[in-house]
């Protein structure tokens, strides 16, 4: 049992890794071409069908990369195809939702106090709702909401929005940050595998077969890129979100989650523009920072967290000296030391979580700040409630830590 523990742990940060990885590859990319098309110039004596250049210098060279709105026209005979990062991306970030919330739902996926229901019917959930959300999606894209970006982007942010909502009553909270962003990474991913490239696919057919490619296909495949490079940040948010339980275990987290994206689309909107020399939109850097403090905001209510700095000044000794720690001794060792413990007791649990003890008033004092911040001030811990850490016990908990902390 200890040696599969010990292969599924590895296994958990090979793919974790391999996602991280393949991700980077592909934000990368992505990034790299919205810039290059934003900063395309016309200028006489381009090729013919050619739109636009551009000229960079990177790596001690030159470049000069111009750009066919259509093709060529001529087929090139080296063609690199940008697909495979994508692809990568969500199998690999597929294999860790499985790994971790599919293998250990009743762990992390299911919270019997927002939806009691069994393992099983839990992970049918989760694979139709991703598959859903690209169903709803490219529907919409196709329809005449599709004709005006302005339309559809607001559509689609309600959408989001609404979807947010909608994990929070079917998964942990953990979970439904994460299933946020593996439903918008799904859609951009299919839109890379089911639009961008077979639209490119369609292009190149026609050219090999001496036909003049009909436009179309270019203006759809820009559309959903751009697009992907609009969700790449609040994805990158989602999928970070687990470390920090303020976000995503705390009441309002569906509104987090929503104004984080808003917070994603400031962010690029302002490189966008530059890149494509249009100005310099610094009023979206301010704009970012104050959805941010609401997020902040958000995540407290109804009280402001402990100064980080004040609580790190009260030792050790005050947490165990407060009026409050013999209960919150009780409420420690009965609701968390199963797994926190030097031989966990729960079930498929074969280390201490991220090495934390909390089997003494030592350790318990030591790791104050943990405590009041994943359980007493956000539901992160226990994972889905699955020891029933009451309302009233997370009161003590915030009680006793903010108590020291003044």
């Amino acid at each position: 049992m200890t040696d599969f523990a010990i292969f599924w742990d590895w296994l958990s940060f090979g793919v974790r890794w391999a996602h991280v990885i393949t991700g980077i590859a592909w934000i990368g990319s992505s990034f790299y071409f919205i810039a290059l098309d934003l900063g395309l110039r016309q200028r006489p004596g381009l090729p013919k069908g050619a739109y636009g250049e551009e000229w960079q210098v990177h790596g001690g060279g030159f470049y000069n990369i111009q750009k066919y709105l259509v093709a060529p026209e001529q087929m090139p005979e080296h063609l690199t195809w940008f697909k495979w990062e994508a692809y990568t991306t969500w199998l690999t970030g597929f294999a860790l939702l499985a790994i971790i919330y599919y293998a250990g739902a009743d762990l992390f996926l299911i919270d019997r106090n927002v939806l009691d229901v069994s393992a099983p019917v839990a992970i049918l959930i989760s694979l139709a709702s991703l598959g859903l959300g690209w169903l709803i999606y490219d529907l919409l894209c196709k329809s005449p909401l599709g004709k005006n970006d302005t339309t559809l982007m607001l559509v689609l942010y309600a959408v989001l929005v609404a979807i947010a909502w909608g994990y929070t009553q079917l998964f942990t909270g953990r979970a439904a940050f994460l299933h946020l962003g593996a439903f918008t990474a799904t859609i951009m991913s299919a839109n890379v595998f089911l639009v961008i490239i077979p639209n490119q696919k369609i292009v190149v057919a026609d050219l090999i077969a001496g036909r003049t490619p009909d436009a179309k296909y270019g203006r759809i495949a820009k559309t959903r890129s751009l697009h992907n490079n609009y969700l790449t940040l609040p994805v990158l948010f989602l999928m970070l979100s687990n470390h920090y339980p303020l976000a995503f275990g705390t009441q309002f987290n569906w509104v987090i989650a929503s104004l984080v994206f808003i917070i994603g689309v400031l962010i690029r909107h302002y490189f966008n523009t530059t890149h494509a020399r249009k100005g310099n939109p610094t009023w979206t850097w301010l704009a970012a920072l104050v959805l941010f403090i609401v997020v902040i905001w958000l995540s407290t209510v109804p009280k402001v967290l402990v100064g980080e700095e004040q609580a790190a000044s009260a030792g050790s000794e005050m947490f165990v000296a407060s009026a409050h720690f013999l209960a919150v001794r009780d409420t420690v060792l009965g609701r968390c030391s199963m797994c926190h413990a030097a031989e966990p007791a729960y079930e498929g649990i074969y280390h201490a979580p991220k090495g934390v003890m909390l089997e003494n008033d030592a350790e318990i004092a030591a790791h104050a700040r943990e405590i009041y911040l994943q359980a007493g001030r956000s539901h992160a811990m226990p994972p889905g409630n699955v020891t029933q850490i009451t309302p009233q016990e997370r009161a003590l908990l915030v009680t006793w830590y903010e108590g020291v902390g003044k």
